[in-house]
C-alpha cells in the first residue's frame, strides 16, 4: 500500500501573507492526519518564509503520525532538526528566489558533505531521505551517503505535455526506483503530483510513499481539507 504524505507549506504561506495566525498549519496537519494522511511534510527554509521553528516544534508534539522535515544543508536548520528530532528529514536543494524546490539535490556533487550530515542524523535516530532527480548516479550517491530513502523528483513527469513525454519520464523514474530498491532503499515520489496524474504513476511504479501538497491545498479551497485529503487517499488506495 502506497502511503500519503501531506505537505502543509502552502497553508503557512497563506497565514504569513497577512502576518497573522490564520490559517493555522498545525490545525491543517491534524485535519490531514485525521482524514487519512500517513505523514505530515513541511519545509523549514533558511529564510523561514512559510514554516517556522515554532511550527516544527508544535508538529512534533501533537502529531500521531510521522513528521518529515524537508531541509537544505544549512547549519542552523540542521541544528533545529537535531534538537526537535522529527521522524525523518529530507535533504533538498534550496534557492531563496525560487517559488518552490527546483530539481533534485545533487547528491553526487555534495557526497562528502552529505555523508557527514546523514551520519549526524542517523546517530540521533532520525531517518534520512534525499530528494533527487531520476538519475542512477544520484541514487547511488544517496546510498553511499547512508540515506534510508530517496524521493524521486516527479516534476518533469507532472509537467509533461505529450504522451511520449509522459512515457519517457515514467521510464526514467522507474529505472531509478528499481536501482534504489536493488540497493535496499525505500522509494518515495513527489513534486507536481495531483488528482489527474497520480494513477498513471502508481500503476507503473508502486513507490512506498507519495508526498503531495499544492494539489491537496488547492482542492481544499473548494471542497475543504478533509475532503481533499480523503479524495487523494481514496485514489491511492484504489490503485494500491
Amino acid at each position: 500500500m502506497t502511503l500519503l504524505g501531506v505537505n502543509i507549506d502552502h497553508v503557512a504561506t497563506i497565514r504569513n501573507a497577512r502576518g497573522g495566525h490564520e490559517p493555522e498549519p498545525i490545525h491543517a496537519a491534524l485535519v490531514a492526519e485525521a482524514s487519512g494522511a500517513d505523514s505530515i511534510v513541511c519545509h523549514l527554509r533558511e529564510d523561514r518564509r512559510h514554516i517556522t521553528d515554532r511550527d516544527v516544534k508544535l508538529l512534533g508534539e501533537v502529531l500521531n503520525t510521522a513528521l518529515q522535515l524537508e531541509m537544505a544543508l544549512h547549519e542552523d536548520v540542521i541544528t533545529v532538526a537535531l534538537e526537535l528530532k522529527p521522524r525523518e528529514v529530507m535533504i533538498v536543494p534550496e534557492k531563496r528566489e525560487e517559488l518552490t524546490t527546483e530539481g533534485g539535490f545533487d547528491a553526487a556533487k555534495e557526497l562528502d558533505r552529505l555523508k557527514v550530515v546523514v551520519g549526524k542524523f542517523r546517530t540521533a535516530g532520525i531517518g534520512v531521505s534525499v530528494f533527487i532527480d531520476a538519475d542512477m548516479q544520484q541514487v547511488d550517491a544517496a546510498h553511499k551517503a547512508g540515506a534510508d530513502t530517496v524521493e524521486i523528483h516527479t516534476g518533469p513527469y507532472s509537467h509533461a505535455k505529450t504522451a511520449a513525454e509522459y512515457d519517457e519520464e515514467l521510464d526514467r523514474i522507474e529505472t531509478a526506483a528499481h536501482r534504489a530498491w536493488e540497493l535496499g532503499l525505500d522509494v518515495h515520489a513527489g513534486h507536481g503530483l495531483n488528482y489527474h496524474n497520480i494513477e498513471r504513476l502508481l500503476r507503473q511504479i508502486p513507490v512506498e510513499k507519495v508526498n503531495i501538497g499544492h494539489a491537496i491545498v488547492s482542492r481544499a479551497v473548494f471542497t475543504g481539507l478533509e475532503n481533499a485529503v480523503r479524495d487523494m487517499k481514496a485514489l491511492i488506495t484504489a490503485i494500491s
